[in-house]
C-alpha cells in the first residue's frame, strides 16, 4: 500500500495505512448499539474528538440508518441494516482502499441498491474498493477493472467492459452464448 509491503503487519499498522475491510459475514457486535457500533471504526482516532465527531457527521449523512437506528441494538437491524452498519465503521477511518468481500450476500434488491449507490459514491470520492463478488453482473457493473479467478489463479484480468464482452467469461459467468 503505497509501496510499503503489509507482509508482517499488525492490523493497526494496516489500519494506519488507510485500509479497511468489510467482511463477507456480519461482524457487528448485536448487544451494543448502532452509533456504538459505528464509533468501534473510530478506535484509532479515539483521542481526536473533533475528528471522531466530523467523521461520525459524514457516516450519518451518508448512511441514514446511523441516525436513525443509533440508539437501537445492531442484532435488531435487518441484512441490508446490518450491512450499512458495517460499512459505515470501516468510513469512520475515511480509508482510501475498501475492501469488500460479498456485499450483496443475502441482501434484498432494496438493500443491494443501496449498497451499489455506497460502492459508487465511495469510489467517486477518491477511495479504491477492492470487490470480491460471486453475482458476477453486480460486480461488473460496479468495476472499473476486473479479474477473474479460478481455483485461485488470475484466469483474465482487463477493464470490466472487455472483460463482460469476453465471449469465455460471457459463457460461462454470464449465460450467454460463444
Amino acid at each position: 500500500m503505497g509501496g510499503q509491503s503489509l507482509v508482517g503487519k499488525n492490523p493497526s499498522e494496516i489500519l494506519k495505512l488507510g485500509i479497511a475491510q468489510v467482511s463477507q459475514n456480519s461482524a457487528l457486535f448485536p448487544d451494543m448499539t448502532v452509533k456504538e457500533n459505528v464509533m468501534m471504526g473510530g478506535y484509532p482516532i479515539r483521542t481526536n474528538r473533533r475528528l471522531l465527531a466530523e467523521r461520525m457527521a459524514m457516516v450519518e449523512d451518508l448512511m441514514p440508518v446511523v441516525q436513525e437506528k443509533g440508539g437501537e441494538k445492531a442484532g435488531n437491524l435487518s441484512g441490508g441494516q446490518r450491512r450499512m452498519v458495517e460499512i459505515s465503521r470501516a468510513l469512520m477511518l475515511d480509508p482510501q482502499l475498501v475492501l469488500m468481500d460479498e456485499p450483496s450476500l443475502g441482501l434484498d434488491p432494496k438493500s443491494v441498491a443501496k449498497v451499489c449507490a455506497v460502492i459508487r459514491e465511495m469510489a467517486a470520492s477518491g477511495r479504491t474498493v477492492l470487490l470480491v463478488e460471486q453475482n458476477v453482473r453486480l460486480g461488473m457493473n460496479l468495476a472499473t477493472h476486473s479479474v477473474v479467478m479460478e481455483q485461485g489463479k488470475d484466469r483474465i484480468s482487463r477493464d470490466a467492459a472487455g472483460i463482460a464482452d469476453n465471449p469465455e467469461v460471457a459463457s460461462m459467468y454470464l449465460g450467454k452464448a460463444k
